[in-house]
């Protein structure tokens, strides 16, 4: 479905530039932006898969992964076609890379916001995901559906590559409860050669989030030879610990995928290195992700009790009452 764009602005000659994420793209009249999904027509943006749902499933929360928010609940996890990266490593990229370009049909059936809204409530979900592929690029969509759901008592989660602008931040604020931003990396190097973007919009969208009391979490997929040294782990967990040491981190196992087939997994010394690297930075809240049942339990800082035992994505044991450790009395951070 074709709906004009909310975030752009007309420029001469009939091109307009986008401001919905940190490309900022120059669109000549007829052409797309990056994503492949938003479409000068005339001198007006458009997004041109506005309810068009290649995904809708429900997941628990913790498959985000979101782990402090809102856990052992289920959340309606919706994605369009599209993205404005181009991960090399993308475990999604059967849906993320696809466009519009050609003038093919993605979807059979259009789902408005109140139907996306009325499937969450009727399967119990707290909350609804945009997630898959980037939620920026279907902002149109999520937008309108996440007003609706704010109203009907539902919270709302972006599962995002942080590249969103301020503005598009600014706009979507008041409905958006949480989100998980992937960091990718922390070198300029690596975004531009594997992601085809830049660090600094990312780390600024976090900080951007933070400022505006957004509950963050964050994940790192931690590729063999790519991101893995000693010294970058030190600065991806310096980081979140200067912005906040209550941040969890998420340090997700590769597997073989896409482009990068012929790596080999990130072995599980990396991995443990990797979850020292940042309990040694103060993070209070460290995850190891496509590991099973190693460093996935919540374990409050304080006391050092299991808060919150998961196996798997599941959620099997809950310690905390408004908030707080049920041991100890001190604060979990977190929406509970």
């Amino acid at each position: 479905m074709v709906r004009k764009a909310y975030l752009f602005h007309k420029i001469k000659k009939d091109n307009v530039q986008c401001d919905l994420c940190s490309h900022r793209c120059l669109i000549a009249p007829s052409k797309f932006g990056i994503c492949g999904v938003r479409k000068n027509k005339g001198g007006e943006l458009y997004t041109l898969v506005y309810g068009e749902l290649i995904a809708a499933n429900i997941d628990p929360i913790e498959k985000k992964p979101l782990y402090h928010f809102l856990p052992g609940t289920s959340s309606f996890s919706i994605a369009t076609i599209g993205c404005n990266f181009r991960c090399e490593f993308c475990q999604n990229w059967q849906i993320s890379q696809v466009s519009k370009r050609k003038e093919e049909v993605y979807s059979e059936k259009s789902f408005t916001p109140k139907e996306v809204v009325a499937a969450a409530k009727k399967n119990n979900c707290r909350s609804i995901s945009y997630t898959y592929t980037e939620p920026t690029i279907f902002f149109e969509y999520a937008y309108d559906t996440a007003e609706i759901a704010k109203k009907e008592g539902l919270a709302n989660t972006f599962v995002t590559n942080g590249y969103m602008t301020r503005e598009a931040l600014e706009k979507i604020r008041p409905f958006l409860d949480a989100c998980n931003v992937d960091l990718k990396s922390f070198r300029e190097k690596f975004y531009q050669k594997v992601c085809k973007a830049h660090l600094e919009p990312v780390l600024d969208s976090i900080r951007v989030m933070k400022e505006m009391d957004i509950w963050i979490e964050i994940t790192t997929l931690i590729v063999p030879g790519q991101n893995d040294s000693d010294e970058e782990l030190k600065d991806i967990a310096g980081f979140i610990a200067g912005i906040d040491k209550d941040i969890p981190w998420h340090i997700s196992r590769f597997h073989p995928d896409y482009k990068y087939s012929d790596l080999k997994p990130t072995p599980l010394s990396t991995m443990r290195k990797a979850y020292s690297i940042g309990r040694d930075a103060g993070l209070n809240y460290v995850y190891l992700g496509n590991v099973p049942n190693e460093s996935d339990t919540t374990v409050c800082p304080y006391c050092g009790k299991e808060v919150l035992v998961r196996s798997g994505f599941w959620l099997k044991e809950k310690n905390i009452s408004d908030s707080k450790c049920d041991f100890c009395g001190k604060p979990i951070a977190g929406i509970f």
